[in-house]
């Protein structure tokens, strides 16, 4: 069993900054792409920003320049450093990763359970 665990969400003021974690564990054998997604209320969820096993980073426009994913693969951790938050960016933070596990021999994509970032003065 898999288990995909998030934190650092909360609540920040415009122009303030939040880093979010989200840490995989189980029985696991390796993990392909990582990413971040969102989701506001009456909206749906859309992708914030991915990245491969090799490193490479993927952005939705509305983030650009001002959000940064990461991962650690010794850890099994991917990371979202957001900066200058907008008040547009208030909504359930959600991580997703493929990963291949020992019990099931194929790629599988698993979800956090959501994190809430509210960005308000």
């Amino acid at each position: 069993q898999v288990q995909l665990v998030e934190s650092g969400g909360g609540l920040v003021q415009p122009g303030g900054s939040l880093r979010l974690s989200c840490a995989a564990s189980g029985n696991i054998f390796s993990i392909a792409g990582m990413g971040w997604y969102r989701q506001a209320p009456g909206k749906q969820r859309e992708l914030v920003a991915d990245v491969t096993s090799g490193g490479n980073a993927n952005y939705a426009d509305s983030v650009k320049g001002r959000f940064t994913i990461s991962r650690d693969n010794a850890k099994n951790t991917v990371y979202l450093q957001m900066y200058n938050l907008e008040p547009e960016d208030t909504a359930v933070y959600y991580c997703k990763m493929f990963i291949w596990t020992r019990s099931t021999y194929r790629y599988d994509t698993y979800w956090g359970q959501g994190t809430q970032v509210t960005v308000s003065s």
